[in-house]
């Protein structure tokens, strides 16, 4: 098929961790888990107006294995939207801001990428090869372990990096000593400058005539518009199968409507290069007719909704669908309606 495109490679993975910067005691879990908690009530409305590229933003608790402490994190693939990575080191910031007790780390892929993007500033002797576990977000500051820190008693002199734990007290009892310099600093910082207004911006609204099943979907989860796109533009012979006969969204009754991408999102559907198959009953007005593009676009994003939902399992009619139950789903809940989320 034309146009198509080897799956994105899994390495376009971003990973971060927040520990509890002090010692947590035995009650570490449970403080944790709140933080997590309160973290996602913080930043819901944040997180609930983002379109993700391939993952979402997440949190859950991890307990402690090997010389990691137990801490809260996630790891999101951001695909081939960079951006999204960079939204994350901004909500990373803002987390370790909002909550002053942890402190954070965050890598990706190539290693300690933020300070990629400050090359040009970095200390002589900081190397890929020293530089494991020294580069923390703290009280929304970027710090950086010294190596002077690290041959003091509190650690192995035979260690080329500190372990999580070593790092953690010295942020915690020197963090003057640990900011990062100011040129440092501000090269990660102007990055990630814009946000959260930054997100509007990476928006592109535009109109396209799809079957009247997607446009209901798509007015309740909006984000689901990332999934879509991504069945299309990775879709493979056997996925176009279901785009034979549209079982789920015929197209004869395609309406006009607005849809929210991604400018990256956009850009990969309009790239694409398709015909549909004549069994689908997708045909196009001729190029020249003046809502072609919104036909075309509806389109593809329509075979990328068929292609989904082909892959899901049949559920059966009278099956219930789980609920989150308990005191924690509770007070998540009750913190939600607290802050007036739903309005």
């Amino acid at each position: 098929m034309e146009g198509l495109r080897r799956p994105a490679s899994a390495e376009d993975t971003v990973c971060y961790r927040l520990f509890a910067a002090a010692a947590a005691g035995s009650g570490g879990e449970a403080l944790l888990r709140r933080c997590a908690e309160a973290i996602v009530v913080r930043f819901a409305p944040l997180l609930a107006s983002y379109i993700w590229q391939r993952q979402p933003f997440g949190l859950r608790y991890v307990p402690p294995r090997g010389e990691t402490p137990a801490h809260i994190g996630g790891s999101t693939q951001f695909g081939d939207n960079v951006e999204d990575e960079w939204f994350i080191v901004y909500l990373i910031r803002e987390i370790t801001r909002e909550f002053p007790g942890l402190a954070a780390r965050i890598d990706d892929n190539d290693g300690e990428f933020l300070l990629i993007e400050a090359a040009d500033f970095l200390p002589k002797w900081l190397n890929p090869e020293n530089s494991d576990n020294r580069v923390f977000f703290y009280k929304g500051e970027l710090h950086i372990i010294p190596l002077s820190e690290t041959g003091e008693e509190e650690c192995d002199l035979s260690a080329a990096s500190p372990t999580v734990s070593q790092a953690l007290t010295l942020l915690s009892t020197q963090s003057e000593e640990c900011l990062a310099a100011e040129p440092i600093r501000a090269a990660v910082y102007r990055r990630i400058s814009g946000y959260p207004e930054k997100i509007q911006a990476s928006f592109h609204r535009a109109h396209c005539y799809l079957p009247a099943g997607i446009v209901a979907v798509l007015k309740q989860r909006p984000s689901l518009v990332a999934a879509a796109v991504q069945a299309f533009y990775l879709r493979d012979p056997v996925d176009l199968r279901a785009c034979r006969c549209f079982q789920t969204f015929p197209p004869e009754q395609r309406v006009m409507t607005t849809v929210t991408f991604t400018k990256c999102l956009y850009a990969q559907l309009m790239q694409q290069k398709f015909v549909p198959d004549r069994r689908s009953g997708y045909t196009l007005p001729p190029p020249s007719h003046p809502q072609y593009k919104a036909y075309e676009l509806g389109m593809k994003l329509a075979h990328g909704f068929e292609i989904l939902c082909s892959k899901c399992s049949k559920v059966s009619p009278d099956s219930k669908t789980d609920v989150p139950r308990g005191p924690l789903w509770e007070r998540f809940l009750n913190s939600l309606k607290e802050k007036n989320y739903f309005k």
